[in-house]
């Protein structure tokens, strides 16, 4: 399977990112079947083997990608790396750790719906991690699929800088290939699963259109150099050659603001296309500019370049428990060399840990090798406290990478052990699924006692819960969906916490002055010390912010986690024998309990960006549904196939079983998705009823 020796030039690790039923997974399996990995096609959904990259069990049933899938293949002297991506919103934080150590992308989009909601929170996550990326429409072959609609979508909806590379010829069941204009000839084919496309000239009827869209794509491409620019002004299209065309081409898709857009049927013989265009035009290694990272012991930024004579500097972007070799961990190696056998540093924990084995994933399947080199990615057994967004380095020269920030999750469920044999097994799992999964979090209610499991959403939980019974064999009891509710406040109230006690011998003593009010960005929590003097010693005002830190994680409406809270330590005393750490502790807690409920606080609830698609005979009830959960509409469109799209905000607290509701309600055949859009105030008698239900528990 391997290619040794493939220059760093030449190496292409990307994501194939998209919003769910795009046909990513289908798309990596063609490209697996053309670069010779695969002998056949797996299928997606059905009775056959399955899709390569989709191996879990929950992922054949549901014909959904779950986890980010690694494989490796070789295309005309290029190795690239690939990672199939999950669509679904519950699964988001899988394609933001793969992003982060992706150095380009293919986007894919479904040919009959153009830009769909997840389309676009993948592209931010591509913008914000600066992943130059290609557009590959699929679907386009099938009934109601229309390349051109699909690009119109793209420029109304994520870029204007988006353009045409190739144009299919036909159009739905009649498309046999496509015109690229690079070269200006047609590939063609007979039938998708054909060995290899037949190059010939343009069909007459389509020259015209051809010539007019590579003049566009020349245009675009100039602008890139200044030389090529004037010589275009002057001398005209014919005067840039096909080399310099793609020179310029690439050099504007790697500034990551510039998209080529092509076009196909995933499966077939027309991926060979999207291959030849990640090989000229997406980044290797080398195009990315050098990683930059913090020295632990110094906090100078220090910066590593992508060769294999660098100091090691890897980040671990997944964690995978394979039945086979235990705990594997991705990593993707951006200077030096990681070998099998060797001790590494965890900078982030400070410990040293020996590298077991190093395995080259091809999704579920395992090549042992002895090293990995610089701009690589792979996976290696035997790390004991590595987890996501960990940084490895070499002890003699250590590097802080920047790590990967994940969202909270939204939505909670209680989970209790069905026996006592269940209970031990059930901890287990549970720890090993969040060390898997940064998005799942656990933790007990100290009221209930329960074991609380929080998620990014119904079906992300729903998988969580399926893989312990499988993979683990516990039986446990579910409760009922709960809502993530946050606290913050809308006013400003400084506060005093005096905490004075004498009883026989040494007192305690800790008088601090607070004012508390909104951060700006209204998330996290600050502290600011405006100490003059020493009115509170220096070694007191960590265990005030301590003390602040802990007692809001509790509200003060109805005990949920507050966000959005700055508190400015701004006065005080202190005593010169009375005083302790504990004292000044106690004092941030009284001084929240007696500033907080004085600087407005409200109850914040996640409220999801919800799309659905649904032919127009049904527009009028998914409305009056929507607007009967507390839903703002936003936008209503047309999209192909006669279908409308209604965009609204609804509160999650309404949206449970959702999925279901609008399959009865139009008789499964409208289709939603949704997403956290942000947090917002709960109108006041919604906030009456949520203090009613927590003071009840």
């Amino acid at each position: 399977m391997a290619q040794a020796n493939v220059p760093l030039k030449d190496y292409r690790n990307i994501g194939i990112i998209a919003h769910i039923d795009a046909g990513k997974t289908t798309t990596t399996e063609g490209i697996l079947y053309r670069t010779g990995i695969n002998h056949k096609i797996g299928e997606v959904r059905g009775d056959g083997d399955g899709a390569t990259t989709d191996w879990m069990a929950q992922e054949k049933e549901r014909g959904i990608t779950i986890t980010s899938a690694a494989v490796t293949c070789f295309w005309k002297g290029h190795k690239i790396n690939i990672i199939d991506t999950p669509g679904h919103i519950d699964f988001t934080a899988e394609v933001e750790r793969s992003l982060r150590v992706l150095d380009g992308a293919v986007t894919v989009f479904d040919g009959k719906m153009g830009v769909e909601a997840q389309t676009e929170t993948v592209w931010r996550q591509a913008n914000k991690y600066g992943v130059p990326r290609i557009c590959f429409v699929n679907k386009i072959n099938q009934i109601g699929g229309d390349f051109y609609k699909s690009l119109d979508s793209i420029h109304n909806r994520l870029s204007k800088h988006a353009l045409p590379v190739h144009l299919p010829i036909g159009f739905e069941k009649d498309i046999n290939g496509l015109v690229d204009l690079l070269d200006m000839k047609a590939y063609t084919y007979s039938d998708y699963t054909d060995k290899a496309l037949v190059q010939g000239e343009i069909p007459a009827d389509m020259l015209e259109k051809a010539k007019n869209a590579r003049s566009l794509l020349v245009e675009a491409a100039v602008e890139a150099e200044d030389e090529l620019f004037e010589r275009f002004l002057e001398e005209g299209e014919e005067s840039i050659t096909l080399e310099e065309l793609k020179r310029a081409l690439r050099k504007r898709v790697l500034a990551g603001d510039f998209f080529l857009v092509t076009g196909g049927d995933g499966r077939g013989v027309i991926v060979e296309k999207v291959l030849d265009l990640v090989n000229d035009f997406l980044p290797s290694p080398l195009d990315v500019e050098a990683i930059q990272g913090t020295n632990p012991k110094t906090g100078d930024v220090v910066e590593r370049q992508p060769a294999d004579s660098e100091p090691l500097s890897a980040l671990a972007f997944k964690i995978a428990s394979d039945p086979f070799v235990g705990r594997l961990i991705f990593v993707r190696v951006y200077s030096g060399k990681l070998t099998a056998g060797s001790y590494v540093l965890n900078t982030t924990t400070g410990e040293k840990e020996r590298i077991g084995r190093i395995v080259r994933m091809h999704a579920d399947k395992r090549e042992d090798i002895d090293h990995v080199g610089a701009g690589d990615i792979a996976a290696v057994v035997g790390l004991k406290t590595t987890f996501t967004g960990h940084t490895l380095s070499d002890p003699a020269h250590p590097i802080v990478l920047e790590s990967i920030e994940f969202p909270e999750p939204p939505v909670s469920i209680a989970v209790e052990p069905k026996t006592k044999a269940d209970q031990e097994k059930m901890g287990i799992a549970l720890q090993r699924l969040a060390e898997e999964d940064p998005t799942f979090r656990i933790h007990t209610d100290e009221e209930t006692g329960q074991t609380i499991m929080s998620g990014m959403g119904e079906l992300h939980l729903d998988i969580l819960v399926d893989r312990m019974k499988r993979e683990f064999n516990v039986e446990a009891n579910i409760g009922e969906p709960q809502v993530a509710f946050r606290e913050t406040i809308r006013g400003t109230a400084e506060a005093q916490g005096k905490h004075a006690k004498q009883s026989g011998g040494r007192g305690q003593y800790g008088d601090v002055w607070i004012r508390f009010e909104p951060t700006e960005s209204g998330e996290g929590f600050e502290f600011v010390d405006e100490i003059k003097g020493g009115v509170v010693p220096q070694e007191y005002r960590a265990p005030v912010q301590k003390g602040i830190k802990d007692t809001l994680e509790g509200g003060v409406i109805a005990g949920y986690p507050m966000i959005g809270v700055k508190a400015t330590l701004y006065d005080g005393s202190y005593h010169d024998v009375d005083s302790s750490e504990l004292a000044f502790n106690l004092a941030g807690v009284l001084a929240v309990k007696a500033g907080i409920p004085q600087a407005r606080p409200v109850i914040l609830e996640p409220v999801m960006k919800v799309e659905v698609s649904t032919p127009e005979d049904f527009m009028g009830d998914i409305i009056g549904d929507l607007n009967s959960r507390r839903g703002r509409i936003d936008a209503m469109e047309d999209i192909p196939g006669g279908a409308k799209l209604v965009r609204a905000y609804v509160p999650l607290a309404n949206l449970f079983g959702y999925t279901n509701d609008i399959r009865s309600m139009s008789q499964g055949r409208a289709a939603s998705t949704m997403e956290l859009a942000q947090y917002e105030e709960v109108p006041p008698n919604v906030m009456q009823e949520i203090i009613a239900k927590r003071t009840n528990k």
